[in-house]
């Protein structure tokens, strides 16, 4: 199995949103421009202003109607053009967090072509806005001891291809060469890939801060894609799960636990994902108790009775050997219904797990916040 490690910075260049958003960027001069000799206005966006009002840019001459769409509260913008064929609108003030936008221009979604800040996904459509807090948020960057980000090509020798996966190491990993760490399996979501949780969801800088203030344990953290199977509908789902169990139990665990130095007991491993990751870790996880004894779904697709019959149908077996089973939705997530009939079907069987209805939606500004509040219940 052969793997390619990048430095860390390689991998997170497009995570530091709030500082490269304002560097500017060279833009194609409007029609005529190098005729008349004039000299195009700069393209600049995003701009953070110091009252969190910011400002975005467009150059798109032939449009003719242009619109900023923020996941930030009311985030759509109508933008303007100039003189120059730049659309401009500064939106906000922006509260502080992690935010998803695009540009329609003319009806068509696309990227901000002026940030280099792009959210991992397998059809990119959406840009990031790092809007840092003060006092820091739990996923801002902190001077703290960091830890390293790896990315991993490897021959999926279940699946017949190659595949990707990236490895979190704690701060001090690489000195401490005698010792040993658990392992938390973080899984995406449906159109998502294995860079989003550290790219977009900053996985990396939450743990790193948690560890740094003694509230969590060291760990290593393996983020793979999430796509085993190219099938559609929703047997193509339960195939696509099915796929990924075998890679990651066939060949990414023994990959892992060959190349870093990890503890290999059900107690040492935990498992957990959003959404469609969320019924991956479910499923996995309640159906591998021997190989998982912290499992955690975040707004998650939950497995259908008849996936985890074992699990559901032996609630002696599951409550001595799940250390924790922590379950989260937003009360405006469209899967809420579902995860209630979930903590129904564990309260019928006398689980014991772990329920927090939360605010939010189906989104990212959530599940950031369940990483922060998971991670330091792991491994205690």
């Amino acid at each position: 199995m052969r793997s390619h490690r990048l430095a860390l910075f390689v991998l997170l260049n497009a995570g530091v949103i709030g500082f490269v958003g304002q560097v500017p960027v060279a833009a194609q001069p409007p029609a005529g421009a190098a005729r008349s000799g004039r000299r195009p206005a700069a393209v600049r966006s995003p701009q953070i202003l110091a009252d969190h009002r910011v400002t975005f840019q467009l150059r798109a001459p032939k449009a003719t109607e242009v619109v900023v769409a923020g996941q930030w509260p009311n985030g759509r913008a109508p933008m303007t053009k100039d003189a120059n064929e730049v659309w401009t609108v500064t939106a906000g003030p922006i509260p502080a967090g992690v935010w998803e936008y695009s540009f329609q221009v003319d009806g068509v979604q696309m990227i901000d072509p002026g940030n280099p800040a792009i959210k991992p996904m397998r059809e990119p459509r959406t840009s990031i806005l790092h809007i840092p807090g003060e006092p820091p948020l739990p996923h801002d960057f902190q001077n703290v001891p960091h830890g390293t980000v790896r990315q991993h090509t490897y021959l999926s020798k279940s699946l017949g291809r190659l595949r990707e996966l990236v490895v979190y190491t704690p701060p001090g990993y690489d000195k401490q060469t005698d010792a040993r760490f658990p392992t938390l399996y973080l899984q995406h979501g449906m159109g998502d890939n294995q860079a989003t949780w550290v790219v977009h969801g900053k996985a990396h800088w939450i743990l790193d801060n948690l560890i740094a203030q003694g509230k969590a344990q060291p760990l290593v953290v393996v983020m793979m894609d999430g796509h085993a199977s190219i099938a559609q509908g929703m047997a193509g789902f339960q195939n696509n799960t099915t796929a990924f169990e075998r890679d990651l139990i066939e060949d990414v665990m023994p990959f892992v636990e060959a190349n870093y130095r990890v503890k290999t007991d059900a107690a040492d491993r935990a498992i957990a994902g959003l959404s469609m990751g969320g019924g991956q870790s479910l499923t996995i996880g309640l159906n591998h108790l021997d190989r998982f004894a912290w499992v955690a779904g975040f707004s998650s697709a939950v497995p259908a009775r008849e996936v985890i019959a074992g699990f559901l149908n032996d609630s002696a077996v599951a409550n001595a050997k799940l250390k924790l089973l922590w379950i989260g939705i937003g009360k405006d997530d469209f899967l809420l219904k579902q995860n209630e009939t979930f903590i129904a079907t564990l309260k019928e069987k006398n689980i014991r797990h772990e329920w927090h209805l939360t605010d939010g939606s189906h989104s990212w500004p959530v599940w950031r916040l369940y990483l922060a509040d998971l991670a330091p219940k792991l491994f205690q």
